[in-house]
C-alpha cells in the first residue's frame, strides 16, 4: 500500500514539502482562466469601440446614431482608447502567478491603468450628460451612468490611496470593484440578448433595467470573489 501524501495548505506535497508537478501545472492553467474570460468579455466594448473609431476616421456617412460623435469626436475617442487599454491590460492583473513573478510589470501596468480607468469613467459621464440622447436613452439611464462612473472613479482613487499606504489588501479590493464597474458593457450584452431574442429592441425603460442589471451582476460577482479571497489575503499578509 502507498502511504498517503502529507497535506500542506490544502495541497498534497511530497516528502520534501513540494507539490507534485501535475498540481503545479493544474494551478498554472487554472490561474489563466479568469484573465482569459475577462479578455473575452472585454471584446464587446473593444470591438464596438474599434468600429466607432473606424467610422470617425474613415469618414462614414453621418446618421442619427453617430451624428453626436462626429459633432464632438474627442470625448468618444478618449473613451474608446482608455476603455480598450483598461479592459485588456486590467484583465492581466487577475493572473496571480504572472503578477507575483513580475511585480515590476504589475506596478508599471498599474501606473497606466489608473489614469486610463479614471479617463474612461470621466469621459463616460461627460458623454452621458452632454451628448444628445438616442431614442432609447432615458433620464434614468443617464443618472445610472453618472452614478456608475462616479463609483468607478471613486474605487480607483481609493485603491490608489490604499497602495500609497501600502495597504495591499484594500488596494486590490477597490481596484477589483472599479474594474467590475468598468466592464459593465460586456455583461450588458449578455443581459440584453434574451430580450433581443424574445422581444426585439428594448424601449427606454427596459433598456435602463437591462443596463443596470449588467452593472449589478458585475459588482455582486466582484464582492463574492472578494469575500472568498479575504481569508487568503489575511494569511498572506500574516505570513
Amino acid at each position: 500500500m502507498h502511504s498517503p501524501r502529507p497535506v500542506r495548505g490544502g495541497r498534497a506535497v511530497d516528502g520534501q514539502g513540494r507539490a507534485p508537478a501535475s498540481a503545479g501545472r493544474s494551478a498554472r492553467g487554472a490561474g489563466w482562466w479568469v484573465p482569459a474570460g475577462l479578455v473575452a468579455l472585454s471584446l464587446v466594448p473593444v470591438v464596438a469601440g474599434a468600429m466607432r473609431l473606424n467610422e470617425l476616421i474613415g469618414g462614414a456617412a453621418v446618421t442619427a446614431d453617430n451624428a453626436r460623435y462626429f459633432a464632438s469626436p474627442l470625448p468618444v475617442v478618449l473613451h474608446i482608447v482608455s476603455v480598450t487599454i483598461y479592459s485588456i491590460l486590467g484583465a492581466l492583473q487577475f493572473a496571480p502567478r504572472f503578477r507575483r513573478r513580475r511585480p515590476g510589470w504589475h506596478r508599471a501596468a498599474g501606473r497606466l491603468l489608473i489614469p486610463c480607468g479614471l479617463l474612461a469613467a470621466v469621459t463616460g459621464m461627460w458623454m452621458a450628460l452632454f451628448y444628445p440622447p438616442t431614442v432609447n436613452d432615458s433620464g434614468v439611464l443617464v443618472v445610472m451612468r453618472v452614478v456608475v462612473g462616479t463609483a468607478m472613479a471613486g474605487c480607483i482613487l481609493l485603491g490608489l490611496a490604499a497602495v500609497r499606504r501600502r495597504d495591499f489588501a484594500r488596494h486590490q479590493a477597490w481596484m477589483v470593484r472599479g474594474y467590475a464597474l468598468g466592464m459593465g458593457a460586456g455583461t450588458q450584452l449578455l443581459t440584453h440578448l434574451p430580450w433581443f431574442v424574445l422581444y426585439g429592441t428594448p424601449d427606454s425603460f427596459p433598456r435602463a433595467v437591462l443596463m443596470g442589471a449588467g452593472w449589478l451582476i458585475n459588482i455582486v460577482v466582484a464582492e463574492w470573489v472578494l469575500r472568498r479571497r479575504r481569508p487568503q489575503l489575511r494569511t498572506r499578509l500574516v505570513s
